[in-house]
């Protein structure tokens, strides 16, 4: 069964650091974009990183630049985003995500995983 399984979320104070994993199994990735989403307590879901498998060509959104990383180890098969410098309004349940291959929409999910960033 193809799927992205999340983990590394939790509890931590403004200005602290986080890095979420995101395990992918079950198929090759290696023509995939993997994607961050996030999304608040009242909220819409919200995009927030995304990097190609193949190339390595990243895209964030403006209020996560220069402060969070998402990066891919091949040999894990596993895609990360590294939080820094977190805020209370980074506080939401961050998914994983991937396109099919050489595609452009987000069809495969992860279960989500809590972050919680007290002030």
């Amino acid at each position: 069964q193809v799927q992205l399984v999340e983990s590394g979320g939790g509890l931590v104070q403004a200005g602290g650091s986080l890095r979420l994993s995101c395990a992918a199994s079950g198929g090759s990735f290696s023509s995939r974009t993997m994607g961050w989403f996030r999304q608040a307590p009242g909220k819409e879901r919200e995009f927030v990183a995304r990097r190609n498998w193949r190339d390595s060509m990243t895209y964030y959104v403006d209020s996560v630049k220069g402060r969070f990383t998402i990066s891919i180890d091949n040999a894990k098969n596993t895609v990360y985003l590294q939080m820094n410098n977190l805020k209370p309004e980074d506080t939401a349940v961050y998914y994983c995500a991937a396109t099919a291959a050489y595609g452009s929409g987000y069809f495969l999910w992860g279960q989500g995983t809590q972050v919680t960033v007290s002030s």
